[in-house]
Parts: structure tokens; C-alpha cells; sequence
């Protein structure tokens, strides 16, 4: 297990040049310099010296960052800013009294058990899809359906009936959670043992491994920070790339939210001009984080609720229908922003899609 030390010459290679306040949503409401990647590096700098310790202060501001990687990959410097606030959280959390109820939490015995039992319960009685048989090679997809799936399988179930019309095989293995929460939380030693039964599990024929979560496919890169990865795909970009058009009788006017995790959005032109009566009307920084991010939700969470409300201004502006991510925790974040005002849908696109009058090949068309 790595520690902050082994950061060191990545914290000193900061030049505080206060690039990063240009892209972190939370400098942009607050205004303080802790909440940035300077600011914090800073602190962390006074603790290697031995001028500083990991306190809670110092914890308050780490978990005063929403781990959405822009000031990463604006850093002129390429230091990876998300893996040394995870060490730093880690070294915080391991010896006080919350990091050890929060571990626990996390455990598989607590929260793993839970997202089993809810397994169980939510695909009780469940088919597995089955590819087309017309005599065409199949595209053997390793789906990694995340914990939502699990809890609430909707999208799953979305997903499937646009997949049985496509020359399609869906592997199914019993993956354990992608382990973002733990990661972002300082909970590296569950990461690891979530990582190592994941991985155990890919090690199978397969072409593309297919995520309708954008977290969750974010963090199974993280797996191969060090050696050769697969090719990923979320599920909305794969369905731009196919044969196939989703009509819908009535016209809709839709929206796109891209998360944070999601490595880029430019599938979503495509994919909606494969919707018959389907407008797409981007909104102004359809980009910029909803605030939600897992527990920063709950340890920030006037912060989150104004980027929430400021996302939501965005989405209603637009005058769409519909709003589309893909990311189930993006839709709790915007759908926190609307408070209770008439507001549109908030949809994962796979979903959305799946509601189409027809769907149908466009050899057929």
C-alpha cells in the first residue's frame, strides 16, 4: 500500500500556478483556497514536513472535493490529484474512531451482504439475454452492471430489450461493487479486495467490457492504471454505434448531463440522430458536476445542493422534456437540484431509449 510520502515529489512539483481554480466547481462557489488542489497541497506539503498533521481539518477539506478529476486533467504538471487525496484520506481515516465505523460500513460483511440479499430479491427469477441467432458473429459483451443494477436492476432491464434486437452475447459474473466508494472515502484496503475479486472475474473471452454507469466504468480503469486494459464502453455509446433507430410517435425534447467519470460525451449527436422525433437541445455546461458525488453529498451538503440548483437552472432553461446522464448518482444529484419545482424527467439514456414506440434495425428501416 502506497502512503503520502511516496507522493512527495508529486505534492512538491505543485507550482501553485492556481490553474486549478479555474475548473473546480466547488473554488468556484466558495472561494477558498483549501477546497482547490493548491490550497490542499499546501497542507499536505506541511505534513510531510512534520510542520502539520492529518487532523480533521485537514480531513474536512479532503473530503471537500468532489474526486470529478477536472483539476487533474487540467494540471499542466499531470499530477494525479484524485490518488494522492485518496492516500491522504486513507492515512487520515485508519486510526480515528469515525474512519474505522465508515470501514466497517463498507465492509462486505455489512454492505456487501446488502448488495447480495438485494441481488437476490431484485433478479429473483431473471433471464439472461440470449444473442440473436441469424448467423452473424456476435460482440461478446463482459456487462458490469454496478450496484444500482443490483439494488434496482431498471436499466439492466432497459438494456436488455434494446440488446436482444443486436448480434449481442451479455456476459454475466457475480462482480462485487466497482469500489468508488471505498477509493473516494480512504477505504483502500477494501478497494483492493473488491479489485482483486473483480479482477479474478474479467479474466474471460470477451471483446468490450459494457457499464451503464460512468463511476463505475472510471473506477474498473483504475484497475489498469499500471498495465494493458480492455476496451470499455458505456452502454449509451455503444447503442450510437449500432444498426439500430428508436422511434418515437410523439416529438421530445431532450437534454444531456455529461458526469464527471464519463470519459467523453461525443457519442451523444450520433445517438440522438438515431431518434426519430427526439430534438437534443445542450444545455450551458452540460459538463459541470451536479453536485452529488457519493458522500460528498452528505459531508458538503449545501455545497452539493447549490451545484444541484445551478445544474438544474441550466436543464430548465433548455425547455427539454427530458434529461438524460449516465449515471444513476447523477440523477439523484440534479433531481436534488429541481426542489420540487415542475421540472423535466431525469433518465438514464439506456432507459429512455428502451421507452421507444419502436426500436428497430435500420436494414429493416
Amino acid at each position: 500500500m502506497k502512503t503520502l510520502k511516496d507522493f512527495a515529489d508529486d505534492i512538491n512539483k505543485c507550482s501553485k500556478c492556481g490553474l486549478c481554480q479555474s475548473v473546480c466547481p466547488v473554488y468556484k462557489i466558495t472561494g477558498n483556497d483549501c477546497a482547490v488542489s493548491r490550497g490542499k497541497f499546501v497542507m499536505l506539503e506541511g505534513v510531510l514536513k512534520g510542520d502539520l498533521k492529518l487532523n480533521r481539518t485537514i480531513e474536512k477539506y479532503l473530503d471537500m472535493c468532489l474526486r470529478c478529476g477536472k483539476c487533474k486533467d487540467f494540471c499542466p504538471g499531470g499530477i494525479d490529484v484524485c490518488e494522492i487525496f485518496n492516500i491522504a484520506k486513507y492515512e487520515c481515516a485508519k486510526n480515528t474512531l469515525h474512519g474505522k465505523i465508515e470501514n466497517f460500513l463498507e465492509s462486505d460483511f455489512v454492505f456487501g451482504n446488502c448488495i447480495k440479499l438485494a441481488r437476490k430479491i431484485s433478479h429473483f427469477g431473471a433471464s439472461r439475454l440470449q444473442p440473436a441467432n441469424d448467423g452473424k458473429e456476435t460482440t461478446r459483451l463482459l456487462y458490469f452492471k454496478g450496484c444500482v443494477n443490483n439494488i434496482y436492476p431498471k436499466t439492466e432491464k432497459a438494456l436488455k430489450k434494446i440488446l436482444q434486437k443486436l448480434d449481442v452475447e451479455l456476459i454475466e459474473r457475480d462482480f462485487d461493487c466497482c469500489g468508488q466508494p471505498f477509493l473516494s472515502g480512504g477505504n483502500l484496503e477494501r478497494f483492493e479486495e473488491v479489485k482483486a475479486w473483480n479482477l479474478k472475474l474479467m479474466d474471460c473471452d470477451f471483446d468490450a467490457v459494457l457499464t451503464d454507469c460512468a463511476s463505475c466504468e472510471s473506477t474498473l480503469r483504475e484497475y489498469f492504471k499500471e498495465c494493458e486494459a480492455p476496451e470499455f464502453i458505456n452502454a449509451a455509446e455503444f447503442l450510437a454505434k449500432q444498426n439500430v433507430r428508436f422511434r418515437f410517435k410523439k416529438p421530445v425534447r431532450v437534454t444531456f448531463h455529461k458526469p464527471c467519470h464519463l470519459k467523453s460525451a461525443d457519442f451523444v449527436p450520433e445517438l440522438f440522430q438515431n431518434c426519430e422525433n427526439v430534438e437534443y437541445i445542450e444545455m450551458k455546461d452540460f459538463d459541470e458536476c451536479c453536485g452529488f458525488a457519493g458522500s460528498f453529498a452528505l459531508k458538503n451538503s449545501n455545497l452539493s445542493i447549490t451545484l444541484a440548483q445551478n445544474k438544474a437552472k441550466n436543464i430548465i432553461e433548455t425547455g427539454a422534456d427530458v434529461v438524460l446522464t449516465t449515471c444513476p448518482a447523477c440523477i439523484l444529484g440534479i433531481l436534488r437540484g429541481f426542489n420540487h419545482r415542475r421540472h423535466p424527467k431525469a433518465m438514464n439514456v439506456v432507459d429512455f431509449l428502451a421507452h421507444a414506440d419502436e426500436i428497430i434495425l435500420k436494414k429493416s428501416y
